[in-house]
């Protein structure tokens, strides 16, 4: 007989927004249980950023803190295990993981995250979050004046380039095939002495993730210090879409100005739901999910 427990909220996905949530609920004394599969998409950045007060901190260490004081409040639960299945019943839910084990609930919180895909690149997944990165807001300062690619095509390439040029102005785009810019996005670049590249990739030549050259498919090569990555992600859990949430045309879990999404009862917070990909936006939106679900729980019940 698989075991049941009741709890008032669970939340899948125990980084940042899950830990912050789980806090919000844990002060207003709500029964909560926090899974998680211990895979934070961020888990090879060597050190967070533009977080105030743990600026520079490795997000490991940041999420261990997190841990320990969300979990002073006896009310909430920890479980290191990883959720396969869902559905929804009277009242609640029914989640089941990995290890055989079942729990009910009366509200969700998703704070899951998204994957990278990662491209058919050799080196590219072993320098991700190192020397190649997404966000100039997260690794920007630390990779000033660098020589720096821009691996993207079209209007991303544009964008990203416009905001690393306040960075380094040693930017070249490679755009992995044929360039796509209008004519404006090419006098931008112009203007900016941007040289584009469009000879795909095929290596990034690394010592333990940090970049030393680019190597194209006809063979030649240069030497660069850092590139930014538009790369495409899939959502790291499938349950919201199996229990029925939609996704926006961008492939992020819909949500409303309350961290709602459109299924009744279940709410979502963190990367899943936002373009806004940083520690202090989980942390904001984990914390906001929470008082929202409480204050649901509090109008059902007062």
């Amino acid at each position: 007989m698989t075991e049941l427990n009741n709890f008032e909220v669970i939340i899948i996905g125990g980084s940042y927004a899950g830990l912050s949530a789980a806090m919000a609920l844990g002060r207003s004394s709500r029964s909560v249980l926090i899974i998680d599969s211990g895979l934070p998409c961020n888990r090879q950045t060597p050190h967070s950023h533009n977080f105030l007060t743990q600026d520079g901190v490795e997000p490991a260490v940041i999420a261990a803190k997190a841990r320990a004081e969300v979990l002073k409040y006896d009310s909430v639960q920890f479980l290191n295990d990883l959720v396969t299945s869902g559905k929804e019943i009277k009242n609640g839910f029914v989640i089941s993981t990995e290890e055989g084990r079942s729990f009910q609930a009366k509200k969700l919180i998703f704070a899951t995250g998204i994957k990278d895909q990662m491209p058919n690149i050799k080196g590219f997944a072993e320098c991700w979050g190192i020397s190649v990165v997404h966000c100039p807001y997260c690794h920007g300062f630390e990779l000033r004046n660098q020589k720096t690619g821009i691996l993207a095509n079209g209007a991303k390439a544009v964008h990203l380039s416009s905001l690393v040029n306040n960075l380094t102005k040693d930017i070249t785009i490679f755009t992995m095939g044929n360039a796509d810019f209008n004519t404006e996005d090419l006098a931008k670049i112009n203007r900016n002495n941007i040289e584009v590249v469009e000879i795909s990739i095929s290596e990034i030549q690394h010592e333990n993730g940090l970049l030393s050259h680019v190597i194209f498919e006809d063979g030649t090569g240069l030497n660069y210090d850092a590139i930014y990555a538009a790369v495409p992600f899939t959502q790291h859990s499938d349950l919201p879409h199996y229990l029925g949430c939609e996704l926006t045309e961008h492939g992020y879990i819909a949500i409303d100005n309350f961290q709602k999404t459109t299924v009744k009862g279940i709410y979502a917070c963190g990367d899943n739901s936002s373009m806004m990909r940083a520690v202090s936006n989980s942390v904001y939106s984990g914390g906001f999910a929470g008082a929202m679900v409480n204050k649901e729980l509090t109008d059902e019940a007062f």
